[in-house]
């Protein structure tokens, strides 16, 4: 009887040391990184590499607001270009990556957050396009520009649809005016934003062919503690109406 009882005193003092090794330090840092993709996230000053309150945005503003909530420590900083920030919080523990559409093919390479906001997938053409579109099959007689590494390149890559790719997305909207291009497949409301930043107006919506939901994606070996409070968080701040709120302020 007394070695049964000593075998299971055991028994539990392990699974109290493996729940003492499973708490998180509470200085446990989030490095965060994004890029600029307005409205969502951008440099206040224009450039390619911003921190922390030197960025901008509505997923900038949500972000903070949901570790404040969440008691989560973080380091926020924005970079160029998207492959390698992207890659970054796939391969370094304790990173992460926002805004980003949760595709299917990337459902298991992070662990996620949100979503954050919506992402409507477009093909945008000048305002004296004749350009009439029902379906992404009748785009592939165009040219066609899109942003590299975007998920909304990967779409179309996996559909067939050729296209060029631009280091910035803001480029394919000259490219557009200039008559370089066609078509650009791009996010709305982020594409419509980043072409009145470049001064060009009136494009035309020709077809609206996927949408996407963007997200908070965080390295595969990051704690699910702080992952569930970074959630709770959000979904908290959503229930009251601050997520709508800051889309509506800078839209």
């Amino acid at each position: 009887m007394f070695k049964r009882l000593l075998t299971a005193f055991a028994g539990t003092l392990m699974v109290l040391a493996g729940a003492v090794r499973a708490e998180v330090d509470p200085n446990y840092t989030v490095v965060l990184l994004t890029e600029n993709f307005p409205p969502y996230n951008m440099a206040i000053n224009g450039k390619n590499f911003a921190q922390e309150d030197n960025i901008d945005g509505i997923a900038a503003d949500v972000v903070r607001e949901m570790f404040k909530r969440a008691g989560v420590k973080y380091n926020l900083t924005l970079r160029f270009p998207w492959d390698r920030i992207y890659k970054l919080a796939l391969e370094k523990p304790g990173y992460g990556v926002f805004v980003t559409a949760r595709l299917p093919e990337r459902e298991q390479l992070f662990k996620w957050v949100g979503p954050i906001g919506p992402d409507d997938w477009v093909l945008l053409a000048k305002a004296d396009s004749s350009i009439n579109l029902t379906s992404l099959d009748e785009a592939k007689q165009y040219r066609i520009g899109a942003y590299k590494g975007d998920a909304i390149s990967e779409y179309l890559t996996d559909k067939g649809v050729e296209h060029s790719t631009s280091l910035r997305d803001q480029e394919n909207a000259r490219k557009l005016v200039a008559g370089q291009i066609d078509l650009w497949a791009t996010g709305d409301p982020a594409g419509r934003y980043l072409a009145k930043q470049e001064g060009v107006s009136g494009l035309r919506t020709v077809l609206r062919f996927d949408s996407a939901e963007l997200y908070l994606a965080l390295n595969k070996e990051m704690p699910d503690e702080i992952v569930a409070k970074l959630q709770a968080a959000l979904d908290q701040m959503r229930s009251e109406g601050f997520v709508d709120a800051t889309l509506n302020n800078y839209l």
